[in-house]
């Protein structure tokens, strides 16, 4: 596991090191966060990503796929001044990070606003984030799921919870303060253990009742105070399937929006082939079984739902989901055992 974060951490060594730009937006972001006035001052030029009721807006391209919305200020302005909306809201937008070409991006939720009159001044729709994870590439995936993270964390923290008195946020949404305890609150990501267990020619998958039908995904749990990642993974997987893991290796990692803001720490275990039989625990899922490699290469390749608009009997989260990189990490290396 050790060789698998040195090669992680190398790997965002040269990718920092062959992005000219990188530390200048690292830095610009920075002072972005830090400076109100600079924050305000970016606001005029930003671009904004839109969400009704943490629902991020989606446009349709001429080609027939959906993109992540993006509006440019002077656009967002006349938009909100068309449906009766003081253009100034866009103050009240939260900070993101930029593009490549140093251009901020900022969240902004107009939940109060009538969606249909919005949805026809953009051009666009207002789109459950889970189903939006089909219908946008990876790249706008992560940065829609951190806009909508972001906006539920100032939604749940209005208040101090020593005082109860109401917290202030800084421009840039990086923190709020309450000013009669003094306490600062910076958002938070709880961490999650995600696993794919192996015996060596299966995978074991499950799925909870509140999954689309059909739908199966690698074991996951949140972390216990005090613990390591090694030791949630061991609970986690005895405690939900009644297995007991005997090797591990770390994948990846992934912000990850639901059910509030949680941080992904995805990993492969192994089980013995001779020990495999899962005894599920029915207050966390639903079911539980062993997948052949022949079944997850179909499921991979399967689109969620066929053209008759009925669920595949078996299938996986989408590709921007880390349960779907463990997935399909595992399928490579069955295929080149094949081989």
């Amino acid at each position: 596991m050790l060789k698998s974060f040195k090669l992680l951490f190398n790997c965002n060594l040269v990718l920092s090191r062959s992005c000219s730009g990188y530390v200048s937006r690292t830095r610009y972001l920075m002072r972005l966060r830090e400076d109100d006035e600079a924050c305000r001052e970016a606001l005029r030029s930003g671009n904004f990503l839109l969400y009704h009721k943490l629902a991020p807006l989606l446009q349709k391209t001429n080609s027939g796929v959906y993109k992540l919305a993006c509006l440019k200020a002077s656009d967002l302005e006349h938009i909100l001044e068309k449906v009766g909306k003081d253009k100034r809201f866009v103050n009240e937008s939260f900070l993101l990070g930029c593009t490549d070409k140093s251009e901020p991006q900022f969240s902004l939720e107009v939940g109060d606003l009538d969606r249909s009159a919005l949805e026809q001044e953009c051009r666009g729709m207002f789109v459950d984030l889970r189903k939006a994870f089909f219908m946008i590439t990876g790249l706008e995936s992560a940065l829609v799921a951190k806009g909508q993270a972001l906006l539920r964390w100032h939604q749940t923290n209005g208040f101090c919870s020593a005082t109860g008195q109401p917290t202030v946020r800084n421009q840039s949404g990086s923190f709020r303060v309450c000013h009669s305890s003094g306490v600062t609150y910076y958002p938070k990501m709880a961490p999650v253990v995600i696993v794919l267990v192996s015996d060596g020619s299966r995978c074991l998958l499950a799925r909870q009742a509140m999954f689309p039908p059909g739908m199966y995904s690698a074991l996951s749990g949140f972390c216990d105070m005090g613990e390591s990642l090694e030791e949630a993974l061991h609970r986690e997987v005895a405690e939900e399937v009644g297995l007991e893991v005997e090797n591990l290796q770390y994948s990846g990692s992934q912000h990850w929006p639901f059910p509030q803001s949680s941080f992904m720490l995805a990993c492969h275990a192994t089980v013995n082939p001779d020990k495999t039989q899962v005894n599920i625990d029915t207050a966390e899922l639903e079911d539980a079984r062993w997948f052949t490699f022949e079944e997850i290469t179909e499921a991979l390749q399967k689109p969620p739902r066929n053209p008759k608009g009925e669920p595949p009997v078996f299938w996986v989260p989408p590709p921007y989901a880390i349960a779907n990189q463990l997935i399909q990490e595992w399928a490579n290396q069955q295929q080149l055992s094949r081989k």
